[in-house]
């Protein structure tokens, strides 16, 4: 199945422009071309997917064509490989525990705020002891005890 950059652009949510930005940036190092048409292929599918989720994990497109040539290598650099994605997943795991951090306080002013409406004032949610908290605010209280 050989698709055209239209097509792959449908399939996958990316635009033209895009698919011809990594393109030029040799990140589809197989890809074929039919009289100057490019003709995505299975591989250039699974390999669009790697490549927006490197992007997704804050990896630079440089580094991004870099993983790319690595694939057309062979076996001598699966270890550059397999180190590049420890390190995304590393950058990864920070991000998420990083959102975590910013939906505690998010749910914690959630429940602050609708606390304070049902009570008629910030002064009676303030003067709430902690150990009276509802138990999911305790657990994830965003503020240093």
């Amino acid at each position: 199945m050989k698709l055209t950059i239209g097509e792959v652009s449908k399939k996958t949510n990316l635009s033209v422009p895009t698919l011809r930005y990594y393109d030029r940036e040799g990140l589809f190092p197989g890809l074929q071309r039919e009289s100057g048409i490019r003709k995505f292929s299975e591989q250039e599918l699974a390999g669009i997917q790697v490549i927006e989720c490197l992007k997704k994990s804050g990896l630079s497109i440089p580094d991004i064509k870099q993983f790319m040539d690595w694939t057309t290598q062979g076996s001598e650099t699966f270890e550059d490989r397999k180190n590049l994605f420890i390190t995304q997943r590393e950058q990864v795991e920070k991000q998420l525990n990083d959102l975590k951090q910013v939906d505690n306080l998010l749910r914690y002013k959630c429940w602050y705020y609708e606390t304070a409406m049902k009570l008629g004032s910030e002064e009676a949610v303030r003067a709430i002891p902690f150990d009276k908290l509802p138990k999911d605010i305790q657990e994830n209280y965003p503020f240093e005890q």
